[in-house]
């Protein structure tokens, strides 16, 4: 649940719904400059998924009712852009 009571300065330094979505686009521009080969075909298709589910995570803790609702969705939040960081480092090692 955002804070309402937010600086209105604030808001573009924390719009989380803009940085998460920029992070997802940033990852599929990634993936788009690398070539596919059996090894690394699957790994990308992870890492997209999970890169791009923060984002879509993000928004759903944004609309939730509950705090307990929301510490739960911004939870799944982390895990999916800590899941992310293990897809890239073995898309690193693939090379």
């Amino acid at each position: 649940m955002p804070n309402k009571d937010q600086n209105p300065n604030d808001k573009k330094r924390y719009d989380l719904e803009e940085r998460t979505a920029q992070f997802g686009e940033a990852i599929i521009e990634f993936v788009k400059t690398l070539p596919l080969d059996p090894v690394n075909s699957p790994l990308i298709s992870q890492v997209v998924r999970a890169g791009t589910s923060v984002g879509a995570n993000y928004m759903e803790a944004d609309g939730t009712e509950s705090n307990k609702d929301f510490r739960h969705r911004i939870s799944i939040c982390k895990k999916e852009a800590k899941e992310t960081k293990h897809w890239l480092r073995m898309i690193a090692k693939s090379y």
